[in-house]
């Protein structure tokens, strides 16, 4: 029988953290549900997820060895603090992996949003160049707009950083007092000021309970009706009804979205058949960069183990 400590891996891990972690504990990959994870979770002493492991008290319950969580992500909406707190569980995540990947998502996402693009795979008649030439056109430039950041935190100060350098005219508004210094050129204003001048929305807020809802009616109704609306935080911080609402009633606006509540996109979702909506699966942290650095929390959640 084995004495190296267990530790359950819930979800997909890069290739080398999870191979580092197996050289030194007994890692058993498995889903909450499964057989596996049900015979190896009273001994586990590390648990190993990323975004869809909720770790809440039922799932404790069935871990009473365990010493360390470790998420592989940013956030840790999925993991039940307190709970963990009670029980002398150490709970790690990566604040800083997925910085980079996203505040590049994001910028594609404003560009597709502005600047049409053609593409050419086969010659074309002078007419028809002449044509596709006048056809594609953006009707705004990024230096005439302003774009507005709800959030300024590491992702937020970066995208600030990039649409400044862009040329966009920057604002923001955070629920705390961020230190001028990490402005990065944005300026703060007012939520509602925010919503209601700003060419471009940009969502960078955190999983606490408070924000569950956050982006209502209310300041949805305050958008301009040619506004682009980004969220790339979490699903539930958005009204989706109410956010359909503004779309049918606008076709000039446009929401660009890549988390949702829940995940994956179900059929009841109100935002599905909007042609000014467009829903992507999750993506904005998928770099191989990324998901290397995030996978890599395997080495606190070992160092907790080993006390």
């Amino acid at each position: 029988m084995t004495t190296r400590p267990i530790v359950i891996q819930t979800e997909h891990l890069s290739e080398a953290a999870a191979g580092w972690l197996a050289e030194r504990a007994d890692l058993v990959v498995a889903a909450p549900g499964t057989p596996a994870f049900a015979d190896a979770a009273p001994v586990a002493q590390g648990l190993v997820i990323r975004t869809y492991t909720a770790v809440d008290e039922a799932l404790l319950a069935r871990l009473p060895a365990l010493r360390a969580v470790g998420r592989a992500g940013v956030g840790l909406d999925n993991v039940d603090m307190q709970a963990c707190a009670r029980r002398g569980i150490r709970v790690f995540s990566t604040p800083d992996a997925n910085t980079q990947a996203v505040v590049e998502y994001v910028t594609c996402l404003v560009c597709d949003a502005l600047r049409p693009r053609a593409f050419l795979d086969a010659a074309v008649s002078r007419a028809r160049w002449d044509e596709l030439r006048a056809e594609v056109v953006a009707h705004r430039q990024m230096n005439e707009l302003r774009l507005g950041i709800l959030g300024l935190g590491r992702i937020g100060r970066r995208v600030a950083q990039v649409m400044r350098a862009i040329g966009f005219d920057v604002v923001f508004n955070d629920s705390a007092a961020i230190p001028q210094e990490h402005w990065n050129g944005a300026r703060p204003v007012g939520v509602e000021e925010l919503f209601e001048s700003s060419d471009v929305i940009s969502v960078h807020v955190d999983g606490r309970a408070s924000n569950r809802g956050f982006v209502s009616a209310a300041l949805l109704a305050r958008m301009r009706a040619d506004a682009v609306f980004i969220n790339t935080s979490r699903g539930f911080v958005v009204d989706h009804r109410a956010l359909a609402g503004a779309l049918r009633a606008n076709p000039g606006m446009l929401a660009l979205l890549d988390v949702h509540d829940p995940e994956p996109v179900t059929a009841d979702n109100p935002l599905l058949g909007l042609a000014n909506a467009h829903l992507a699966p999750h993506l904005a942290s998928r770099t191989d960069a990324a998901m290397e650095a995030m996978s890599w929390v395997v080495r606190d959640v070992w160092d907790a183990i080993r006390g």
